[in-house]
């Protein structure tokens, strides 16, 4: 991965990099401050994680990755918290299992809390020493970006929690997350294809799966300019989109079968009216807001009965740096499914040691989603981004965007 370009200055670079620290770390605080100690402890389903977990996950990366190998007498806040808190690094040891998060009634949530504040406290000590090696500020950079992804995920999980209660109780009393303001009619731009490069160019951050930038020949495409409505997604529905097989991919089809499912995930019908449950609690299902919360499997069985196809990852990059010349909602609403398998990049190369298992070795069974949504936090987001997920997955904020060869 690439970090920002160091400060002109050891003392700048130290002071902007602690007041960056502070504040990447307040903002995950703040998304678990509504919530009870008795939210922040159940895991709703195998994929989600407590929101105490993460919390305790985002500041083990600190202690494991920077204060273990950069602290001075470094001594961990808790031994047992390696096993308990590490999510996937093999390289790092011994993991406690994903789908028991949930029973890890202790540590408490207060225990958890005062792990982050001396973890805070002691990154804190280390930048102000100033002098950050190339090493520390790429991790720390990491870190921040890492923990970033995890704000993301605490609202995502709480969210299927909290719908998992039959009394669907709000996470916040709010309005409801925005959907990206009025767009129009809808409509449809055409791109002329050719050779074009894609993946991350520049100094500023990357992860790894977006490099190295490289070229791609591209047949002339039209893309959506705005996203699939609620109401357009009924229509669907309503001509039996979920019980025509020629619609869905055969392991789609299957899956919809085995599921017995009808509508979106979040959505309830009363009578002729549906209502959505969202963060903000239960709401009258808005027909001009972008449908959200749909599998690959969904969004392909849609876009298959509009007579269109999803785009792939290629295409909406390319399209998205234009994004100004009749394209709506490309980032800030939902993470929009391609139909691009999540494979490595040509020329691709893991970092080196345990954070090389960042992104590389999930390479396998998923695809790509691009933009971002209404839960990303501000400034995480980029063209280049590569978010990822199994076809299945349907409790992130994912929708869709129609392609169709022109």
């Amino acid at each position: 991965m690439r970090q920002h370009p160091l400060a002109s200055s050891p003392a700048a670079q130290c002071a902007d990099v602690a007041h960056r620290y502070a504040a990447v770390r307040a903002a995950t605080e703040a998304l678990a401050r509504p919530l009870s100690a008795e939210d922040c402890c159940v895991q709703s389903m195998p994929d989600a994680s407590p929101a105490k977990w993460h919390l305790a996950h985002t500041s083990w990366f600190f202690e494991t990755f920077i204060l273990e190998r950069h602290e001075s007498g470094f001594r961990p806040f808790d031994p047992a918290f390696r096993v308990l808190f590490n999510s996937y690094y093999q390289g790092v040891g011994r993991q406690h299992p994903r789908p028991q998060r949930g029973l890890l009634t202790r540590p408490s949530l207060a225990t958890v809390q005062a792990y982050r504040a001396e973890v805070d406290a002691r990154m804190q000590r280390l930048l102000a020493q100033g002098g950050l090696s190339a090493e520390v500020a790429a991790l720390l950079e990491l870190g921040l970006q890492h923990e970033q992804q995890h704000q993301e995920l605490i609202l995502t999980d709480i969210k299927h929690l909290l719908w998992c209660n039959p009394l669907w109780p709000a996470y916040h009393e709010e309005p409801a997350l925005p959907d990206g303001g009025a767009v129009g009619a809808g409509g449809w731009r055409n791109c002329r294809g050719g050779l074009v490069q894609i993946g991350h160019q520049g100094a500023d951050f990357a992860f790894d799966n977006e490099l190295p930038r490289h070229s791609v020949y591209l047949q002339p495409y039209a893309l959506a300019t705005r996203l699939v409505t609620n109401a357009e997604y009924l229509a669907f529905m309503a001509e039996g989109g979920y019980d025509e097989p020629a619609h869905w991919l055969a392991e789609g089809w299957d899956w919809c079968r085995a599921q017995q499912l009808a509508h979106p995930l979040y959505w309830r019908q009363q009578g002729q009216d549906w209502r959505e449950f969202t963060l903000a609690g239960a709401q009258p299902l808005a027909p001009h807001q972008a449908v959200a919360h749909l599998s690959y499997y969904e969004a392909d069985a849609y876009a298959r009965w509009a007579g269109a196809r999803l785009p792939t990852e290629a295409e909406w990059e390319t399209a998205s740096a234009d994004e100004g010349d009749g394209l709506q909602q490309m980032f800030g609403v939902l993470w929009q499914w391609t139909q691009s398998s999540y494979a490595p990049y040509p020329g691709f190369a893991p970092a080196p040691g345990a954070v090389g298992e960042y992104n590389g070795k999930f390479m396998v069974n998923q695809y790509v989603l691009r933009g971002s949504s209404c839960a990303t936090p501000a400034g995480h987001a980029r063209a280049s981004y590569r978010n990822f997920f199994p076809a299945a997955a349907r409790w992130q904020f994912t929708g869709l965007r129609l392609a169709r060869d022109s």
